[in-house]
């Protein structure tokens, strides 16, 4: 991607946006720990946090008008997503982030910055985001009345205590269970919810094709999904699958 340096004069000059960011953080006086980015030094760059669990701060340039873009990441969730024309509000985000400001002092700070009900969740913990997700997946369910299999489906599933205890999310109408709270997810079990008379049928993961058992009601398939849980499965955790490797 080339860089306009109509637009960006200052990433222009400095020679990638991670030295803008270190000459403008120098000249505010802000301590800041740039890193590089995923799409190139001009166009892209990070600021580390000191918190571990914190990716560092992703940055990167627009391309037909200025402004700045960011997205901070924890544990597989993405709490901070913003974008600015001025790269100084880039700095002070970056060094609230790096300190660990939490959620609602980034927000207050920094207005163009934005955050998600899911953010929020993550802030208090795995067990209020696994609450969130069967929350939302029922609301779903509600609002596809004619989809019966779907909404027995999830109402059978939330009934199990085990099932209620893991992160719930949605492929293609098939319900995915999973053992941590952030993306990618560690799957333990998926249901395919039935359809035009179709059998509820149990998979391994949402989009895989093979199949491990079949059951004519969804409170079958559930007992059925629970059968290939391990016997020692705890409640979801803030994590994320990406953290296994």
């Amino acid at each position: 991607m080339e860089v306009d340096s109509d637009l960006y004069p200052d990433v222009v000059a400095a020679g990638s946006l991670a030295a803008a960011l270190e000459q403008l953080a120098a000249e505010l006086g802000v301590d800041l720990s740039v890193v590089p980015g995923d799409w190139g030094p001009l166009v892209s760059a990070g600021i580390a946090s000191s918190v571990p669990e914190r990716k560092p701060l992703s940055i990167h340039i627009g391309a037909e008008s200025r402004w700045f873009g960011v997205s901070g990441w924890s544990r597989g969730v993405e709490l901070i997503t913003g974008a600015a024309p001025d790269l100084a509000d880039v700095v002070r985000a970056g060094a609230a982030w790096g300190r660990g400001r939490s959620l609602r002092e980034l927000l207050a700070e920094l207005s163009f910055l934005r955050s998600s009900e899911r953010a929020e969740a993550h802030e208090r913990g795995p067990a209020a985001v696994v609450e969130l997700q069967w929350r939302t997946m029922r609301e779903q369910a509600a609002e596809e009345p004619d989809f019966t299999g779907f909404g027995e489906l999830v109402e059978a599933a939330h009934a199990e205590p085990r099932l209620r205890q893991l992160h719930v999310f949605s492929s293609h109408w098939t319900l995915g269970f999973s053992s941590c709270t952030g993306y990618p997810f560690r799957n333990e079990v998926a249901i395919v919810p039935s359809h035009n008379g179709s059998p509820f049928r149990l998979k391994k993961y949402p989009l895989s094709d093979d199949v491990l058992g079949e059951a004519a009601t969804a409170e079958e398939a559930v007992a059925l999904a629970v059968c290939h849980l391990s016997t020692d499965l705890n409640p979801s955790v803030a994590e994320s699958a990406e953290q296994d490797g």
